[in-house]
């Protein structure tokens, strides 16, 4: 996985914007920015998007692959405003670019993929004709890939448990994405380097009653780490110094 470059705002579309403040609750032991904390602002930022655009959503999402380019990490009492639009479409997916900003520039980006699936069968359900209206100007006709690329662990790698909280699961009855970057920071303590682009992949939803393993794989300014249920990938992360 090669670092991801910064992609430009988009010269026509819709960009929401908002603004917040790191907190307390947001930080390390040394006051950065955790990765759970800039996932849980990725989502809020599009959910106030999608409030303040008028539109209403036909369907559910669920978080396919996340991909952080990272210049510097905001700290406790930070301001920031997050700029948010529509970058890529697929016939059931979207891709959301937002992107962190501090006083003296850009901090970090993040290029998101998410699956529409109709809320009763749980399937991939198209996106629709309102959607592409409001959506569609910022993505400039760029297609966006659902596909995820990351290999599974290799074999004999130690795994410990990692316990769910009833506090990890949300509405739609599983974990919410921001917990598995919780894990990712698990692994990633303790290490004498941080990380300057980082990528998540959902291979499946994690459901009441499961009892996940984390594995992780260290070497110089590199980090693998994965959410298994057994031989099953729930989830995988690369971070690179």
């Amino acid at each position: 996985m090669a670092a991801p470059d910064f992609a430009p705002d988009p010269p026509a579309g819709r960009i929401y914007r908002v603004s917040r403040q790191v907190r307390a609750t947001d930080v390390t032991r040394a006051g950065r920015l955790r990765l759970d904390a800039v996932a849980r602002y990725l989502q809020e930022a599009a959910e106030d998007d999608v409030a303040a655009s008028g539109w209403v959503d036909p369907c559910g999402w669920l978080l396919r692959r996340c991909a952080l380019a990272i210049r510097a990490w905001p700290g406790r009492g930070d301001a920031v405003e997050l700029r948010t639009f529509c970058s890529g479409l697929g016939p059931r997916w979207a891709e959301r670019t937002t992107t962190l900003a501090g006083p003296g520039g850009d901090l970090i980006q993040a290029r998101a993929v998410w699956v529409a699936v109709d809320h009763v069968t749980g399937a991939p359900a198209p996106l629709t004709e309102r959607f592409a209206g409001v959506y569609g100007p910022s993505a400039g006709g760029r297609r966006a890939s659902a596909r995820l690329r990351h290999p599974a662990p290799a074999p004999g790698l130690p795994g410990a448990a990692w316990p769910l909280r009833a506090s990890d699961f949300d509405p739609a009855g599983h974990v919410n994405n921001s917990v598995h970057w919780a894990a990712a920071e698990d692994a990633l303590a303790g290490l004498d380097w941080l990380p300057r682009a980082a990528e998540m992949e959902y291979h499946r939803q994690v459901l009441p009653g499961c009892e996940p393993t984390l594995v992780a794989e260290r070497s110089p300014g590199r980090l693998g780490a994965w959410l298994m249920a057994g031989p099953r990938r729930l989830a995988s992360a690369v971070l690179l110094a």
